[in-house]
Order: C-alpha cells, then sequence, then structure tokens
C-alpha cells in the first residue's frame, strides 16, 4: 500500500509544469474535480470526491437525475439523502446536463454504462461519445480517468488516440489512468471509499497521478502498472463469481436429478477450512456486472485467437436457470392438478438481488417473460421496485397479501423488508430460488 504522502512527495519531484501544477491542486484540494455518468458507481464516487473536500461537477444525460441533484435528493439507496443534501448546500456537488464545464475541470471520471449487444460484443457507444466531448475540451493538466468496465487495451486504443489528436502528449500535458469501478449495491460493509481502489496509467506519470488523486478520497489506492493490468483485474473479479456461480448452478441442476439437497451439500462442504469457498445456486445472474463483464474478456480473447471455454460455459448454463425455475413452477403446479397455463403466479423480487432497486439483467425479468408466454397471470411484489414497465405493460407491486390469491409464490430476490412469516402462513405453493425458508418445515415448500 502506498501512502499519500509518498505520492505527494513523488509528484512534487517531477520536471513537467503541467503535473507539478495539477499536483499542487490536487493536495491542496484546489483541483476543479468531475464526474461523467451519475448512475450506481457515478453518484456514490462524485458523493465520496465531493466528501473528500474537493469541489465536483457531475455530467449526465438524464434531466431528472440533474433536477433531483440541484435538490438535494438520492435516487439511489446507497447514497444517503442527508449526507449529499449537505454536500449540494455547501457548494460542493453540483450537476448539469452540459460538456462545457470539461473545459475548466482539472480531474474527470468516466463512469458511463458499458452494455453488450445482442451479439454479446462490447457497446463502445457511450465510451466513444465521452472521449468525443472530453477531446473537444482537453487542455494541459488534465486527468482523466476511466472507470467504466470494458476489454483490456480500451483506453489506449480508443481513448488515447483521440485525446492525442489535440497535439498534447499523455504522461506529460496530460494524465489518462483506468481504474476498475468495485460497486456492490446493497453491500452495507463495503462502499466507494474503502474498498481498495486499483488505478493503472498510460505511463507511469499517469499511474502517479491518478494514484494522487484517489489516494486523497480512497482509504487504500493500489498501484498497477499499466491500464491493460488494470483493465484486465476487473474482468478476472468478475468472471470468478460467474463461473463458480455456473458450477453451484449446475450442482443445483444435477442434485434435482439425484433428489439431493444441493444446499445442504454446499452447507456441509463449507465447513473445509481450505480449499473450498462456498457459491451459490439462484434463478439466474443479474445486475451489470457478473452476467455482462465476463463478455468482455471473451470477446477481447476471441481477437486474440484464443478460446475462453469456463467463460462460455458457465454463460450457458446460468443462462438456462431462468427456464429451469419455470420448469419448476410448471411441474409443482401439475403434481397438484393445475395447468401453468390460467395460474396465478406471484413473484417476490424483480431487482436483480436482495435489498436494491436495480432491475438490470435480473434474471426476473426472463422468468416471467416465459411465464407470460405460456400463459401464467404474473404480479409481484418488491418494497424497493413499486413500479415494472414489460412488453406486457406497465405492472405495479402488489401488498404481500395479494399472495393468498395466487396459485404459485417465487422468491427470486429474497428483500429483507418482506414478511416471510407471512409468506408461509397465507401462499399456497412456494419455490423458493434463494433458500431464503432455510429450516422451515412445510409440505408447501420447493427449494430450487
Amino acid at each position: 500500500m502506498e501512502s499519500p504522502t509518498k505520492f505527494a512527495v513523488q509528484a512534487a519531484a517531477l520536471p513537467m509544469p503541467a503535473a507539478w501544477d495539477l499536483s499542487q491542486k490536487i493536495t491542496a484540494k484546489r483541483a476543479k474535480t468531475c464526474v461523467i455518468g451519475l448512475g450506481y458507481v457515478g453518484l456514490p464516487l462524485m458523493v465520496e470526491i465531493g466528501g473528500a473536500g474537493y469541489e465536483v461537477i457531475g455530467i449526465d444525460q438524464s434531466v431528472e437525475k440533474v433536477r433531483r441533484l440541484a435538490a438535494g435528493q438520492s435516487y439511489i439507496n446507497d447514497v444517503d439523502e442527508q449526507y449529499l443534501s449537505g454536500l449540494v448546500s455547501n457548494g460542493k456537488i453540483a450537476a448539469t446536463t452540459q460538456d462545457d464545464v470539461l473545459s475548466y475541470c482539472d480531474t474527470v471520471s468516466i463512469c458511463v454504462p458499458t452494455p453488450l449487444r445482442k451479439t454479446k460484443d462490447p457497446d463502445m457507444s457511450f465510451i466513444v461519445a465521452v472521449a468525443e466531448k472530453l477531446a473537444a475540451h482537453l487542455h494541459p493538466g488534465m486527468l482523466i480517468i476511466l472507470e467504466s468496465t470494458t476489454y483490456p487495451g480500451t483506453t489506449e486504443e480508443v481513448i488515447l488516440p483521440m485525446m492525442e489528436q489535440s497535439g498534447l502528449k499523455v504522461g506529460e500535458d496530460f494524465f489518462l489512468c483506468f481504474s476498475p469501478e468495485r460497486v456492490d449495491p446493497g453491500n452495507p460493509h463495503f462502499h466507494t471509499r474503502n474498498i481498495p481502489k486499483v488505478i493503472g496509467g498510460v505511463t507511469p506519470q499517469c499511474t502517479q497521478m491518478g494514484a494522487l488523486f484517489y489516494s486523497q478520497i480512497m482509504d487504500r489506492v493500489v498501484p498497477v502498472s499499466t491500464t491493460r493490468v488494470a483493465e484486465m483485474v476487473k474482468l478476472l473479479e468478475n468472471t470468478f463469481p460467474m463461473i463458480n456461480i455456473g458450477l453451484a448452478n449446475e450442482m443445483a441442476l444435477v442434485c434435482d436429478r439425484m433428489s439431493v439437497d444441493v444446499w445442504e451439500v454446499i452447507e456441509a462442504a463449507a465447513t473445509k477450512p481450505f480449499g473450498f469457498m462456498p457459491f451459490y445456486p439462484g434463478p439466474g445472474l443479474g445486475g451489470h456486472c457478473i452476467p455482462v463483464d465476463p463478455h468482455y474478456l471473451s470477446w477481447k480473447t476471441k481477437q486474440a485467437g484464443q478460446e475462453s471455454r469456463f467463460i462460455e460455459l458457465a454463460s450457458h448454463i446460468n443462462g438456462a436457470m431462468p427456464q429451469f425455475v419455470v420448469s419448476k413452477i410448471q411441474n409443482e403446479l401439475n403434481d397438484r392438478a393445475k395447468p401453468l397455463k390460467g395460474s396465478r403466479i406471484h413473484i417476490l423480487g424483480v431487482a436483480y438481488k436482495r435489498d436494491v432497486a436495480d432491475v438490470r439483467e435480473s434474471p426476473a425479468l426472463d422468468i416471467i417473460a416465459l411465464l407470460e408466454k405460456m400463459g401464467g397471470e404474473i404480479s409481484y411484489t418488491d418494497p424497493f421496485v413499486p413500479e415494472l414497465v414489460r412488453e406486457s405493460g406497465l405492472r405495479i407491486s402488489q401488498p404481500l397479501e395479494a399472495v393468498a390469491n395466487s396459485d404459485c409464490a417465487v422468491i427470486l430476490a429474497d428483500h429483507s423488508a418482506i414478511d416471510y412469516e407471512r409468506l408461509v402462513q397465507i401462499a399456497p405453493l412456494i419455490i423458493d430460488t434463494r433458500n431464503r425458508l432455510k429450516g422451515v418445515s412445510n409440505p408447501n415448500i420447493v427449494r430450487l
């Protein structure tokens, strides 16, 4: 771990005027900072930067987000509204939809979405659009840090050439880095500041300047040698759980065929004090990271002539879990002399995981679509998602008591705010895909 003091001394020793000037602004908290993209990554980062004493301007295309931030309102559960409001009132945080503010910003952190196309290829359109705007406002002494998850080589192959068209030299006139976001929505223990911050620059001077900046904000900074290393770090971090969850899901499929309780198997295996780390099955992968990021690595390895077989296989297994859940629902209804077509199925939790409002890539969406296609009548309860827009129309979250009018309840996101004791009392049949009802003995409960 490098200390902030060491970074400050090293930066001060640099001979380049741009580096000297920027390092002085950073250490004195005079740097004008900017975050582009104010979603689950950008807003918490902006709050930490403002809380560290910097003036930070956020840029987002959403007029509604900008309006709410101006009013001191948080639209992300992990960001405390009272704390945010105080930063806004004190002039530390502001937001805009206009990119001309970049002309006076000293640091810029890019936190825009990086989705996949339907072909599972990376969609670089958001990054390219931001890079074009930055290139138009690039000036000496600017530090640019890409945080959006992408494939190894993006920073040097996509952003750097666009910046160099200005004639400014990277590592001397401006500084370019990659620092992978490590946000875990809904995690009460780890947040933006106390998660170690990996950063790698195009040049050693870029790494040094990026580390100097983030060391003023984060509890720990972890410098690496290049942007490619930093980009690969993020992909490894998310490929690791994706593959292991795929193994857990395959074990669930095998155990189901053999009438073995997969949850008991994993729990017993987890007692081994070495060589085993428990991962758990579920209805499928959700969120923006784990289901998406490994495909960036898979795509890039194909460009290099290398197959990524583990990634492809795990993706196939995880992607099949919604269909397995639907088959489970159908079979259990059949055992009770009820066809799936026309049955009333109540979903508990449409977010991709417990205690978040994020429905991106949520397996619940696929499961609902499959059930609707087979003629199921769908309702849902989710305290974090009051409205759900589907192709079949708008759905409104119902009170838990609506379960009593259903033929089957399905736990997909085991939110802590749901009254599970009451659920067991009123539900005629429960499909528990999260083992939330562990230890509850009831013939109407069927586990994944």
